[in-house]
């Protein structure tokens, strides 16, 4: 009986630690998609004018195109480093 108590605490721990790093890299992934989308793309857009990328400024490219390839680069960021923290906790799909 105490074996199955001392189980069910280690498994407790376990969850515990990987549902904080889940919810750190979501929170990491947050920032950095609304840093670059409302950041670059609308708050800093007039101290990002004067540079010119495709023809452009830098401010609207992020607005246009920008954020959506950080969206993207993001979701693989995130697939990726959930298939290595399911690896680490042993919760991996087969």
């Amino acid at each position: 009986m105490a074996d199955q108590k001392t189980h069910a605490a280690d498994t407790s721990e376990a969850d515990k630690g990987y549902w904080q790093a889940n919810v750190r890299i979501i929170l990491i992934s947050l920032v950095i998609w609304a840093l670059v989308s409302f950041g670059f793309g609308i708050l800093l857009r007039p101290m990002l004018s004067g540079i010119a990328v495709g023809g452009t400024d830098l401010g609207f490219w992020f607005a246009q195109q920008g954020s959506i390839l950080v969206f993207l680069a993001l979701i693989f960021f995130y697939a990726f480093r959930m298939n290595k923290l399911d690896a680490e906790f042993g919760v991996e799909e087969e």
